[in-house]
């Protein structure tokens, strides 16, 4: 059994707690959610069938200590719970993003989940599975895509409804949608309800052009 992947690269990581550091992407193909505003596009499809082994060697090869699954979706795959095992188990630091409709208990716990939540303006509110914030473990993180002000205050009323210390555990990340909202607005909008969230910018965008892929 192997996974199909979409492509494997060595950049800096753009996104999350993470930013900034040099990190191996694995990009599996296939997404079972079709978001507005999606930037990968790309990979709903296509790719190529590869075992564990070759994809643990590719890794290898960029000398990296840090290694991020995403897609698409990973956890519609089902060999990804098992290519998050041996990466962990060979000593890399390992995160996996998920679009927040799949059970992330199926990762390894020493796995760091980056769960993203789907705000209305995706289209994919619907499909989120809302029990993922109780399977949250201390190192895991929540990302919400804002689009406009009802995303702003759907994300809000999600994170008003879970204990005080909720954003204390858990880096809760609020990331503008690219092109669509200014940050600045977004910046303001935090500043003014004062919550405890980060703004997050999609760094690979500002170092290389948007549209750019495997960087």
């Amino acid at each position: 059994m192997g996974l199909k992947v979409n492509e494997i690269f060595h950049s800096i990581q753009g996104e999350s707690s993470y930013a900034g550091r040099r990190c191996v992407f694995i990009r599996l193909t296939g997404c079972n959610l079709r978001c507005s505003y999606c930037d990968t596009k790309y990979a709903y499809k296509g790719g190529k069938e590869l075992a564990i082994e070759e994809i643990v060697g590719q890794v290898a090869s960029h000398q990296c200590p840090l290694v991020e699954v995403t897609g698409g979706e990973p956890l519609i795959q089902e060999e990804t719970p098992h290519l998050i095992h041996r990466l962990l188990d060979d000593g890399y630091e390992v995160l996996m993003e998920t679009n927040g409709s799949q059970d992330i208990s199926q990762a390894d716990d020493r796995c760091v989940k980056i769960v993203d939540i789907k705000c209305p303006s995706s289209g994919e509110f619907e499909q989120n599975d809302m029990e993922n914030l109780d399977r949250l473990i201390d190192h895991d993180e929540v990302k919400f895509v804002i689009g406009d002000r009802n995303d702003f205050s759907v994300a809000k009323e999600i994170l008003d409804a879970r204990t005080p210390d909720f954003c204390k555990k858990h880096p809760v990340h609020f990331s503008p949608v690219f092109g669509q909202i200014e940050p600045k607005i977004l910046a303001d909008w935090i500043l003014k309800d004062r919550l405890n969230v980060r703004l997050q910018l999609q760094l690979h965008k500002v170092v290389w052009p948007s549209d750019q892929r495997g960087v």
